[in-house]
């Protein structure tokens, strides 16, 4: 692999994902930070759907790979090896890590981030005025039932899909290592998911996300400590 280019924005959950399976993969790469509401971002011109993130990719012979959004390039990075990296050998763990991610890309994505995380993130970056109380609480709300599902798993398994770190994992903790940021996990209601989400932390590729920082919001006290 000669050069890897991650086009992304820092606190997009599929953005994080990626950098964290690169991470765990020790695939070198180099970043280029964007901002996809604003006219004239790179990744319009990549990605049909003009959202981030984009793996473009050269190989030895030079030839160039563009991968666009997390699916394409998870998938790239299990089918680059013989061996299995996030992925789990095993059939009903791999089926298991397909429903979650799938649980997480429509139910998480529409009930919790397209609420909590338009009216903290996305609201301050579009100028739309300040959250609303009533999208607020609705949002947490439905927060509460995902992490006590997740919690739920990890009181039976060591890891979210079965015995191991999956993609599966690395998806999760992007969704919430995002909401982390603006203090809207209560990691004492859920000590299972506070550990699991601990040892993620101490791994070395989750370390460039806690150097990440939204404009004009201060990360939650406990953001960047790895015992909370």
């Amino acid at each position: 692999m000669s050069a890897c280019v991650l086009y992304h924005f820092a606190f997009d959950p599929g953005s994080r994902a990626v950098r964290l399976a690169l991470g765990e993969a020790r695939i070198e790469f180099s970043e280029t930070p964007v901002r996809p509401w604003e006219d004239g971002c790179p990744v319009a011109t990549l990605n049909p759907s003009g959202m981030p993130p984009v793996l473009q990719i050269a190989d030895a012979g030079g030839r160039p790979l563009t991968l666009c959004e997390p699916a394409a390039i998870l998938g790239w990075l299990e089918e680059r090896t013989t061996e299995s990296l996030l992925l789990p050998a095993d059939a009903a763990e791999r089926a298991e890590v397909r429903r979650l991610l799938a649980w997480f890309d429509r139910r998480f994505t529409d009930e919790v981030n397209a609420v909590l995380l338009h009216e903290r993130m996305e609201k301050p970056l579009l100028r739309l005025g300040p959250p609303e109380a009533r999208a607020l609480r609705a949002g947490r709300e439905a927060l509460k039932s995902h992490l006590a599902m997740m919690e739920g798993l990890l009181a039976q398994r060591d890891a979210l899909a079965g015995r191991r770190i999956s993609q599966a994992d690395i998806v999760a903790a992007a969704h919430l290592s995002v909401l982390d940021y603006f203090g809207e996990v209560s990691w004492a209601s859920y000590p299972g998911l506070k550990t699991w989400y601990m040892k993620l932390k101490s791994r070395p590729s989750f370390r460039p996300l806690l150097s990440d920082r939204f404009p004009g919001v201060h990360a939650s006290a406990w953001y960047r400590d790895l015992d909370f």
